[in-house]
């Protein structure tokens, strides 16, 4: 069945589609509604108040869908349009689509999953840097996407210290640099301070703010939920292994993008463990260098049987996912 994503054509893209559809049926027969804590920003702000009223349950399942699709899509694209894997093709894609139907809290219309989208943008951003013929112009820009994303979804303020690890990779150092930056992330900041302020209503400023709190977001007693993880985990590990092998034959520039990927995931991983109105549903944000890395364990092995494997594992996940969410 990989073998389908493994070309940059149509057909792929077709395929991704119809993929997409089944493995998120539960959304036809039984909608689900998450849990949306308005305190994680404006995006939760607004699904909160509207999306119960507005968008479930005949919108919300055909625009999760489509989020999903151009995200996973978006991001394919970018790793084939930078060259990070030897091979174009579709398996990015096809590893983005699987992880969002195989934890329940990932199967929902959230403010996590719209932060995704500002994500893979801001790694555009980063990633622009190297050769741009107006750094300052490009790291102002990166910084003004950072700085909003933060006031959409409080969690994405873990971009600001990917977007410094970049610069300081991506570039030599140079102090303006690092100062034009720094203003492009506190200027969205400042604009919102400022309405606040003009409008009389300082006293939401604080909800403009994170906050922290050490908490397990995963149910000890639920064992399916620690088979999806650690079935996630394995995955993301044979992908690494197949990363590191090819790693070694990419241009200096390509293995910078791949530091920006990896530092990404780390820095992401605590998110459900430190921030304290979000749970198991904020882990959508690893999605992104997740799929890119688990797409190697579909592209690169010389033999069918392992890339099936894990797709076969992917399915039967999923599958029980559907079965807990329309039971």
């Amino acid at each position: 069945m990989v073998f389908l994503f493994k070309d940059k054509s149509i057909g792929s893209v077709i395929f991704l589609v119809i993929l997409c559809g089944l493995v998120h049926i539960h959304l036809f027969l039984h909608p689900v509604i998450g849990v949306i804590n308005e305190d994680n920003g404006l995006v939760s702000f607004v699904l909160r108040h509207y999306s119960l009223n507005i968008l479930y349950p005949r919108i919300a399942p055909y625009l999760y869908l489509l989020i999903i699709l151009l995200q996973a899509i978006r991001l394919n694209w970018l790793l084939n349009e930078l060259k990070m894997y030897n091979i174009s093709g579709f398996t990015a894609g096809l590893a983005y689509i699987l992880l969002t139907a195989i934890i329940p809290q990932w199967t929902s219309l959230s403010a996590a999953l719209i932060g995704n989208s500002f994500v893979i943008w801001v790694f555009i951003f980063l990633i622009k840097l190297y050769g741009s013929p107006k750094p300052k112009e490009t790291l102002f820009n990166t910084g003004l996407l950072v700085g909003f994303s933060f006031l959409c979804y409080h969690p994405t303020i873990i971009l600001i210290p990917v977007a410094l690890f970049a610069l300081a990779v991506v570039r030599p150092f140079v102090l303006s640099e690092w100062f034009v930056l720094l203003l492009g992330i506190l200027a969205p900041i400042y604009i919102f301070v400022s309405f606040l302020f003009l409008d009389d209503k300082m006293f939401l400023f604080f909800k403009t703010l994170p906050h922290f709190q050490l908490k397990m977001p995963i149910n000890n007693t639920d064992v399916w939920l620690w088979v999806k993880v650690g079935a996630i985990l394995a995955m993301l590990l044979i992908g690494l292994q197949y990363w590191s092998l090819q790693n070694t034959r990419m241009v200096i520039q390509i293995r910078k993008n791949w530091g920006v990927m990896i530092v990404m995931l780390l820095v992401m991983l605590p998110i459900p463990f430190v921030f304290k109105n979000c749970g198991l549903d904020s882990a959508i944000l690893w999605i992104v260098p997740l799929s890119s890395f688990i797409g190697n364990a579909y592209l690169y092995p010389k033999k069918a049987w392992l890339p099936n494997i894990i797709f076969f594992v992917s399915i039967i996940l999923v599958v029980h996912t559907n079965w807990v969410l329309c039971k």
